[in-house]
């Protein structure tokens, strides 16, 4: 697939690279210049450029950019053809993204930037650690393989964005209608704790929608509050207790 990435942080670049070892026609971009780019991510293959050439002839775009940035994009996400999938791996975290009172309020956080961006997203790679991405992809087939949900209302680009996570190393969980993604958003149990798809069908399954930002503000807390940063291992054990 032609696979245009904006966003060359640890997420972004992550996919990027995965895509590119898959055989993907890889571009990346970011706001702050092709330069910008990890050496070891154009290494695989994929290409920088500039945003204004992200968003041409694409089949599918994926935003790995801050949640609140996503206001910003409305106008080159306009430039997307329409045939073209969008997906976003942004999450909501009140301490980084400011205020968003909508989301505050309840909305569903895909449904405020499918609003912001102004046309149908999936979602996707949100519910995985940058570590995990870029650390604990496996082939297709492979026991212990984690799960990744993909949630979107057009079943036909879910089928596409699930692929394309299976081909960055994860079993690709069919997470359902876009209205239902919050079971995949912070503090929930099934963000961030590694898990298989038969686990991850349990977790999704078994999310409050009020307990979620009151689980993820006492994480968030507890972690700003060590003195020494926990390893990927802790990350993850501590955000499965806390439905525990």
């Amino acid at each position: 697939m032609k696979v245009s990435v904006i966003g060359a942080g640890a997420i972004g670049g992550n996919i990027a690279q995965r895509l590119s070892e898959a055989g993907h026609d890889v571009l990346i971009a970011d706001a702050r210049g092709p330069e910008s780019v990890d050496a070891e991510v154009t290494a695989a293959g994929a290409q920088p450029v500039e945003l204004t050439a992200a968003t041409k002839d694409r089949d599918v775009v994926i935003m790995a950019i801050p949640f609140g940035v996503q206001p910003q994009l409305r106008e080159l996400i306009a430039t997307v053809p329409a045939s073209t999938v969008v997906v976003d791996t942004s999450n909501y975290y009140p301490a980084m993204n400011g205020n968003i009172q909508a989301v505050v309020d309840g909305q569903v956080e895909s449904l405020w930037s499918q609003e912001q961006l102004g046309r149908p997203i999936v979602k996707a790679w949100n519910a995985a650690l940058a570590e995990t991405q870029r650390s604990k992809g496996k082939p297709a087939g492979s026991p212990d393989r984690i799960a990744i949900p993909v949630a979107g209302d057009s079943a036909q680009a879910r089928s596409t964005v699930m692929q394309l996570v299976d081909d960055s190393g994860f079993d690709a969980y069919d997470a359902g209608l876009l209205a239902e993604s919050w079971r995949q958003q912070p503090g929930t149990p099934a963000y961030c704790t590694e898990l298989s798809s038969e686990e991850l069908g349990r977790a999704l399954a078994a999310a409050e929608k009020d307990k979620a930002p009151v689980t993820r503000d006492r994480l968030m807390t507890h972690f700003g509050a060590l003195t020494e940063m926990p390893s990927h291992k802790e990350i993850v054990a501590t955000n499965r207790a806390a439905h525990h």
